[in-house]
């Protein structure tokens, strides 16, 4: 995945699925993009200078049951999560989405499609440098039984999180990635899930329309509801990985460090990325993996000014 150079992709790639939570008809277009300008979202349904939004963590409104990124103007965009995650793993630093909607399609609940689209066109190795956010200083946040750190690691990113959960059948999992040297085949198709019993809680206060088992993993007591069942023994961590790679994506750039988290999700992670950049000691900017000296204090993750 590593490159000392910007990526986008090669040509356009088009989407049509649900959207997890509105339940409406979504069409995506993902577009290459030019090196410095990041990923953005375009919605293609408000037809003005109002429908940019960019993909920074300053611009999360909500991050309970989905991450969702608002502009200035209140225009809005959820459920960004599985896309950027596998933007984050193919090392894609620009790209132009398009969607017609306020939701990014959910498809089959994972990244595997996205992922699918991506490797069909190619990715184009841009002329721009890389920049790569390095953590300087451990940063970390408590609240209750959830944790989450991220402490200087070099060279790579590395994620370490655990998932515990009183039903038996997801129970206490465990895993850890390695960017620079494991295969991530098994995170980007592993599944979004939940409790079979949370179903009419999440659907009282207007989500979940489009959820099914086509797009979801259902638990219920000590079995999987879903006819194919798991397509992993730790399918459950293996997705929270997946989904804090797509939170992580709205750091702006790359981070060379190693996050730690227990029982967190989309708000822990936007949380830590708040805390972690308000104070500059606690990173630099380096332009390559061969140029830690070339450091850079006035960075500011790109985009986050654009959407001022």
């Amino acid at each position: 995945m590593f490159s000392n150079f910007q990526k986008t992709i090669r040509s356009e790639i088009t989407f049509k699925g649900i959207g997890l939570h509105t339940g409406k008809d979504v069409n995506l277009k993902l577009s290459p993009s030019n090196q410095d300008t990041g990923i953005v979202f375009r919605r293609t349904d408000i037809e003005n200078s109002k429908n940019i939004i960019f993909a920074n963590y300053a611009n999360v409104i909500s991050a309970k049951f989905c991450t969702k990124l608002q502009n200035k103007f209140g225009i809005s965009i959820s459920t960004v999560e599985h896309l950027l995650g596998a933007l984050y793993g193919e090392g894609i630093d620009n790209l132009l989405i398009e969607v017609d909607g306020p939701e990014i399609p959910i498809l089959d609940g994972s990244a595997i499609k996205f992922l699918h689209g991506i490797r069909s066109v190619g990715i184009q190795k841009q002329a721009a440098i890389r920049k790569i956010i390095n953590v300087e200083r451990k940063v970390e946040i408590k609240s209750g039984s959830k944790y989450i750190s991220i402490e200087p690691k070099e060279k790579n990113l590395e994620i370490d999180f655990e998932l515990i959960y009183e039903n038996k059948l997801i129970g206490k999992q465990r895993e850890t990635v390695d960017f620079q040297k494991d295969d991530l085949s098994q995170i980007y198709n592993s599944r979004t899930f939940c409790l079979y019993e949370d179903i009419e809680k999440i659907k009282t206060i207007g989500l979940a329309k489009g959820g099914s088992l086509d797009n979801a993993i259902v638990v219920k007591d000590d079995k999987i509801i879903n006819e194919e069942g798991l397509r992993h023994k730790n399918e459950f961590v293996k997705h929270k990985i997946l989904d804090c790679m797509g939170d992580i994506m709205l750091a702006g750039n790359r981070i060379h460090g190693l996050i730690r988290c227990s029982q967190g999700g989309h708000q822990l992670t936007n949380e830590l990325l708040k805390k972690f950049f308000i104070n500059k000691e606690n990173w630099t900017i380096i332009s390559s993996e061969k140029e830690k000296n070339n450091t850079n204090k006035s960075f500011f993750p790109k985009s986050v000014a654009v959407n001022a």
